[in-house]
């Protein structure tokens, strides 16, 4: 623990709160976790990452179990005045840190195999779920893609080039931590990942309001599966479309025109996770 920080015009707050922008992020190599879940993730599970926390004069004991288990890692805990948190983020709810980024790979993926069966799955050759996210632009929208796929069991997340960076605050705070949790590759082009993911035996679906196979009814949900979730805007491209072994639809039974593509991603990983398991 160290003396507490009270200037918000000092160098250190201001370097801190310069990570909400790209630039900083790859320029510094850091990123910002803001809020006690996502905090709390990354001590428990990214602790060697973990820099820095920065906590506020309430979070000292509101959030005690998390800096106990930060002072237990040695990590470097700042107590902070109010002005100083919200010079480094408007996000923070009393906590935050500084974590080194750590860029996942395609190989992490395909090395990252369960059952698909969730935290208890036994370990099996190769990954059996997987969602790759086409051009998603919002970081809302990917944080909560990251959290879902986590939530199934899924080996694995893939933002291929032109979504949303993976480090941006709002994605990390979205993901409710989740990031910290299984490999999530950002950069790599689509024909590149599905090329890699179809290699390690997956099936390649693509999800599609217009697809022809019914998810509930379909029998291909038990094979090891990487789904495709288009941009919010334009839905899967036409060469998505060419790439799957199959454009998979939701049925929609009442008014709603559509689905948003986080929810859409949340039913199919679901329905492959059920499948994997035998229900």
């Amino acid at each position: 623990m160290t003396s507490p920080l009270t200037n918000p015009r000092a160098e250190r707050v201001r370097a801190v709160g310069q990570l909400a922008q790209r630039a900083a992020r790859d320029r510094s190599g850091r990123m910002l976790v803001e809020g006690p879940q996502a905090v709390r993730e990354a001590v428990r599970f990214a602790a060697a990452r973990v820099r820095d926390l920065y906590v506020g004069s309430d979070a000292l004991t509101r959030w005690r179990e998390i800096i106990d288990e930060a002072l237990a890692a040695d990590l470097y805990v700042h107590p902070c005045d109010p002005e100083v948190l919200v010079r480094m983020s408007g996000d923070a709810q009393g906590i935050l840190a500084v974590v080194d980024r750590a860029e996942a790979t395609l190989a992490d993926v395909l090395a990252a195999g369960t059952d698909g069966g969730g935290r208890d799955a036994e370990p099996a050759d190769g990954p059996r779920l997987v969602v790759v996210c086409e051009a998603l632009a919002d970081p809302g929208n990917a944080g909560t893609i990251i959290r879902a796929a986590d939530a199934a069991g899924a080996d694995g997340v893939v933002l291929t080039a032109g979504s949303v960076d993976v480090t941006s605050p709002k994605v990390v705070r979205s993901s409710a931590g989740s990031v910290f949790h299984l490999p999530v590759v950002r950069g790599p082009g689509l024909a590149e990942t599905v090329d890699a993911l179809r290699g390690a035996g997956l099936t390649i679906l693509a999800a599609d309001g217009d697809g022809a196979v019914d998810v509930e009814t379909t029998d291909l949900l038990s094979r090891p599966t990487a789904w495709v979730m288009g941009n919010e805007a334009h839905g899967i491209s036409d060469d998505a479309r060419g790439m799957a072994d199959a454009v998979v639809s939701i049925p929609l039974r009442g008014h709603a025109e559509s689905l948003n593509v986080a929810m859409a991603a949340t039913v199919v990983l679901y329905a492959s996770s059920r499948a994997h398991a035998g229900r």
